[in-house]
C-alpha cells in the first residue's frame, strides 16, 4: 500500500509541476460493483494536517541544524505521545490507534528533517538564514495541529474502520501533497505519516 502511496503522491506533485500524467486527463468507466469514492476524500482533513505538519518540519530542522540540539528527542516525543494518549481516552478514541498515528507523524517529521540536513550539507547555500524559535514559534503551532488531529481522528474514525480505507487514504495524500504543493522529500514524509490510519 505504501509504494501504491509513493506513486500516487508523486503523481500528484509532478501534477503540481505542471506535467499531468496522460492518465488524468482520461475519462475511465467505472465497473459495477465497485466502491465509488467522492471527489473530495473524506481523510483528507486527516491527510491535510499531516502535509501542514511536515511543513513545519522545515522549521524544526532550521531550528536545530548547526547546534547540539539532536534529531531525535526521546523525551519530547515521549511527552507528545503521553498527552495524546491521555487526551484520546478523553474522546473515547483508542488510545493505541492514536498513538501509532502520532508515532508516524513523528517518524514522519524526523524522514523531513534529515533530508533537509543532508539538502542543507550538500548545498551549503540552501542552508537556512534564519533559526526559529522552537519553543516560542513553532511548538505552538504543533500543538494546535496535534489538537486539530485528535478532532480529526475522532471524526474519521468511522471512515478508517471501512473497507474502503485504504483507496480513501491513497486520494485524500495524493489531494493533499497536491494542494500542500509538496516536493519529493514532503512526500516521502507523507508516505510515512500515513501506515497507522487505517
Amino acid at each position: 500500500m505504501r509504494s501504491v502511496l509513493l506513486t500516487v503522491c508523486a503523481s500528484a506533485v509532478v501534477a503540481v509541476s505542471g506535467v499531468a500524467p496522460a492518465a488524468a486527463h482520461t475519462s475511465t468507466p467505472v465497473p459495477t460493483g465497485s466502491v465509488v469514492l467522492s471527489p473530495t476524500p473524506s481523510l483528507a482533513p486527516l491527510t491535510d494536517l499531516f502535509a501542514e505538519r511536515l511543513l513545519v518540519a522545515d522549521k524544526v530542522a532550521a531550528a536545530k541544524y548547526g547546534t547540539d540540539r539532536p534529531i531525535d528527542d526521546p523525551v519530547r516525543e515521549q511527552q507528545i505521545l503521553d498527552d495524546v494518549l491521555a487526551r484520546a481516552v478523553g474522546l473515547g478514541l483508542d488510545p493505541a490507534a492514536v498513538a501509532a498515528v502520532f508515532r508516524d507523524q513523528i517518524e514522519a517529521n524526523k524522514v523531513v528533517q534529515r533530508g533537509l540536513y543532508a539538502r542543507w550539507d550538500a548545498h551549503p547555500g540552501l542552508r537556512p538564514t534564519e533559526r526559529p524559535d522552537l519553543v516560542k514559534e513553532v511548538r505552538p503551532i504543533l500543538d494546535r495541529i496535534t489538537t486539530e488531529l485528535l478532532d480529526a481522528l475522532q471524526e474519521t474514525e468511522g471512515v478508517r474502520a471501512g473497507e474502503a480505507c485504504e483507496p480513501r487514504l491513497v486520494l485524500a495524500a495524493a489531494h493533499s501533497a497536491y494542494g500542500y504543493r509538496l516536493d519529493g522529500l514532503h512526500v516521502a514524509g507523507l508516505g510515512r505519516a500515513v501506515p497507522s490510519v487505517c
